[in-house]
């Protein structure tokens, strides 16, 4: 336990530096709120962070903020296994999107990512970039519908899917009706910029579409699912011209 909380530590005092490396203005309570924390560890973290000559200034006063000297660097990116994930995810959606900006260094990125991972973890970063799907950009119809969901939603998606974990959501149909669903969520696909949830419903014991966007609640069971290949989602794919 000792150790895991050293661990949490550490990553902390990472996270610390690159916060107060970002914004001009920070204070204690808003770290301390960012991070999860209490102002008193926050206070504690910035103090150890001073012994070890990271240069800290404060504000003196209410409303007094910290910061980082601007000629001072983080040092070299760490990520946790999570983010790399994340990170190496949206290198390839990128890459799938086939934009001519901004994609020269990707590839050299991405190896390095991937190089830094177990065989097993390479496999299974594997099987999740094969269930993210790009398929045409949504009509202006659809764009001008969207609303960006809120990040706990987002979350709670984002791991159920990797997870593979069945979801109960509260769903917004076209006709604005509510409903609750239990959705397995299989695959991803990205009609940019509009995400959709390629599922099979325990509603109906089929497959269907849900719009990221249209969920207003979602929480995890608990509950796994064994993942199905695309061809049992032909149907909801057809109608797409699929970069896979």
């Amino acid at each position: 336990m000792a150790g895991s909380r050293s661990i949490d530590r550490l990553r902390r005092l990472e996270l610390l530096a690159a916060q107060l490396k970002q914004d001009e203005f920070c204070t204690v309570n808003g770290l301390a709120s960012e991070m999860g924390v209490s102002g008193r560890t926050i206070t504690r973290d910035l103090l150890l962070m001073r012994e070890q000559g990271v240069p800290i200034d404060a504000d003196r006063g209410r409303g007094g903020g910290v910061r980082l000297d601007r000629n001072w660097g983080v040092g070299r990116l760490n990520l946790a296994y999570p983010e790399a994930i994340d990170l190496l995810i949206s290198i390839e959606v990128a890459q799938k999107m086939e934009s001519p900006l901004f994609l020269a260094n990707l590839a050299s990125v991405r190896r390095q990512l991937v190089a830094s991972f177990s065989p097993e973890k390479r496999k299974r970063v594997n099987r999740l970039k094969s269930r993210i799907l790009i398929g045409t950009t949504a009509s202006t119809y659809v764009q001008a519908g969207i609303a960006l969901p809120p990040k706990r939603l987002v979350q709670t998606l984002h791991q159920a899917f990797i997870d593979q974990e069945l979801l109960s959501i509260r769903y917004r149909r076209e006709d604005g009706a509510m409903s609750e669903r239990q959705i397995e969520p299989h695959y991803f696909l990205l009609k940019y910029p509009v995400w959709y949830i390629i599922a099979i419903d325990r509603l109906r014991d089929a497959p269907r579409t849900f719009r990221c966007d249209r969920i207003s609640s979602a929480a995890r069971t608990g509950a796994s699912f064994r993942l199905l290949p695309k061809s049992d989602f032909a149907q909801s794919l057809k109608d797409d011209d699929l970069r896979v």
